[in-house]
């Protein structure tokens, strides 16, 4: 497990501390591209739709919030299995069903984002196929 640095107290409501939560979350988006697998998979995969959208025509927008939804909860997972890690460091069913259920929401969110993604993307390449005279 990484270690992270202590956090100095809290400087709310200033500039210098609203840099140093930035810092904090840049810290968070790191470890997670460095120990996380998936993390780095869904980022890529992200970008192919995102690209895809841009080339199709197709509304960035729709495709930018299920890439958000997918990776927060990624990034709740990740940061959740850390949790049950120091909690308890020994098997516990209790923590396999926290870790196994966190996964499930991410899971749950890549199945039905790729879903709509067909929804989304299906007609676009269609018409396009269409265009280039590919299918009738």
């Amino acid at each position: 497990m990484a270690r992270f640095s202590e956090r100095s107290a809290p400087d709310t409501g200033t500039v210098k501390g609203i840099l140093r939560s930035f810092g904090y979350a840049w810290q968070g988006l790191r470890y997670a591209w460095r120990s996380q697998r998936n993390f780095r998979i869904e980022v890529l995969l992200a970008l192919i739709a995102l690209t895809l959208a841009l080339v199709l025509g197709v509304d960035p927008v729709t495709v930018l919030l299920l890439i958000l939804v997918v990776l927060t909860l990624e990034l709740m997972n990740t940061a959740l299995e850390a949790v049950v890690d120091i909690a308890s460091p020994d098997h516990h069913p209790l923590a396999k069903a926290a870790k196994d259920t966190a996964a499930a929401a991410v899971l749950m969110a890549s199945i039905l984002s790729a879903m709509i993604g067909m929804l989304i993307f299906l007609p676009a390449i269609a018409e396009k196929l269409r265009i280039y005279g590919k299918i009738p």
